[in-house]
């Protein structure tokens, strides 16, 4: 029974990418949110900006936490790297999916999403002690 448990488990060491993993589970958990939002309510899509903006603030902080607890010190360093490669993958993925150059709210986005993890990571490291 150990030997099934231990092939099904996915356990990732480094802090960074354990905590970007994190950061998409929640993002798309996120988006899941928000389209049942949009589906259920009279919302349009443009009325959604702010939410996305807290939805990625958050996901950004849950991947920021996750490589700081996995971390167990310099939280704040590893939470930033964490929300700043999150960032740029969303840029990334928003320039190839939806050719779109970056913008003043882009950069806002960026912002946020490393304030959020930095913030994230600093907490994190105290969730291990």
């Amino acid at each position: 029974m150990e030997s099934i448990r231990r092939l099904i488990t996915l356990r990732i060491t480094n802090p960074i990418l354990s905590g970007l993993l994190h950061a998409f589970i929640w993002m798309f958990t996120g988006a899941f949110a928000l389209s049942m939002l949009l589906w259920a309510s009279s919302l349009s899509e443009e009325d959604l900006s702010l939410y996305t903006f807290v939805v990625h603030g958050a996901a950004a902080w849950f991947g920021g936490l996750a490589s700081g607890r996995r971390s167990g010190s310099k939280g704040w360093y590893y939470g930033l790297v964490t929300g700043l490669l999150y960032g740029i993958l969303l840029l990334i993925i928003g320039f190839l999916a939806l050719n779109s150059f970056i913008s003043a709210s882009d950069m806002t986005l960026l912002g946020i999403v490393i304030g959020a993890g930095a913030l994230g990571g600093m907490f994190g490291v105290n969730l291990r002690k």
